[in-house]
């Protein structure tokens, strides 16, 4: 029989990813959108029509509930959250709402429905925050250092207690960073991305930034979301470290994304206070050979060629939004 997938926060990076490879796998899909006078499907307008659309909000357990109701599905994936580390100092409490106890929603409706689905949550590397240990592994102590890593932990282990507590195959994917060229713009890979395009075609002239010695391990999200199918694949529900392991600098980041299209990056780079975190994460390393042993998970996609994908991506929109814009203009 046709399997059936839920997925909450589809219309992002990683949901968009994954309801592809769904697809490409015969899932019948579902998305949960929450209502709003003007939608954004752009990471999914190419496979808008093949997912079956439900309403619904993270802090309202009524409408998870009929929306599990309504899919009947046979794996969850909860991938929606509010993802940005920087705005949850200023919006902690949104944070803590949205972040952490919609995760306790999202399993008190399939608890309630469909208790023998299979439910991921997207556990996040910013719960290492502080490191204790490096590498970071799935017995590493975790020590957030925002309020959106302090949410992120309070998910992780609701997931595991309800998998403790009610025996449900509930497991977790703690990612390291992922990104690709449908990573929102206010995330530091794309910043950056989207800078280089817009210099190198003489539409900005600088770049400002916050702190470039930060160490992140940073895979590609089509790989990772991979790793969250094969997870529900298995015999037991466990968590897992996903990353590639190995770091790089931001400043490192700076210089493949420069370099890439023939540019320096310090003529451009203006350091700004604004942009540096009131707690910093220094580094976050993943030692995902657990991901590799047990599920057979690999990395196709490595540091380099993903900034330089990510980098194509962004000269060809902005190109294309530029002539749009001068077309405009010349009428």
């Amino acid at each position: 029989m046709q399997k059936r997938a839920l997925i909450t926060g589809i219309t992002g990076q990683d949901g968009s990813y994954l309801a592809e490879l769904l697809l490409d796998k015969g899932y019948e899909v579902y998305g949960l959108r929450r209502r709003t006078s003007t939608p954004n499907y752009e990471n999914v307008s190419h496979i808008k029509d093949q997912i079956k659309w439900i309403s619904g909000d993270l802090t309202d357990l009524a409408s998870l509930i009929e929306a599990v109701k309504a899919s009947d599905p046979d794996e969850v994936y909860n991938l929606a959250a509010q993802s940005f580390v920087a705005a949850s100092w200023p919006q902690p409490l949104l944070t803590g709402q949205i972040t952490a106890l919609s995760v306790t929603n999202m399993l008190e409706a399939v608890r309630i429905i469909k208790p023998t689905a299979r439910f991921y949550q997207a556990s996040s590397s910013e719960m290492y925050g502080k490191v204790v240990e490096t590498p970071q592994k799935e017995t590493t102590p975790f020590y957030p250092r925002s309020p959106y890593g302090v949410a992120k932990v309070y998910g992780h282990w609701i997931t595991v207690n309800y998998r403790e507590s009610f025996q449900m195959f509930a497991c977790s994917g703690i990612l390291f960073n992922h990104e690709s060229p449908r990573r929102g713009q206010e995330f530091v890979t794309r910043k950056v991305t989207d800078a280089v395009a817009r210099i190198k075609l003489g539409l900005q002239k600088e770049l400002r930034m916050g702190n470039l010695d930060s160490l992140r391990d940073w895979g590609f999200a089509g790989d990772y979301v991979k790793a969250m199918w094969l997870m529900l694949q298995q015999d037991e529900p466990e968590d897992y470290v996903i990353s590639t392991g190995e770091m790089h600098t931001v400043k490192e980041l700076l210089e493949v994304a420069f370099s890439y299209v023939g540019l320096n990056y310090e003529d451009y780079v203006v350091i700004d206070q604004e942009f540096v975190r009131p707690a910093e994460v220094d580094l976050l390393l993943g030692d995902c050979t657990k991901a590799k042993e047990k599920l057979g998970w690999e990395l196709k996609v490595g540091f380099h060629q993903l900034i330089q994908m990510m980098v194509d991506e962004d000269l060809k929109r902005v190109r294309a939004e530029d002539s749009y814009n001068q077309l405009m203009l010349a009428h």
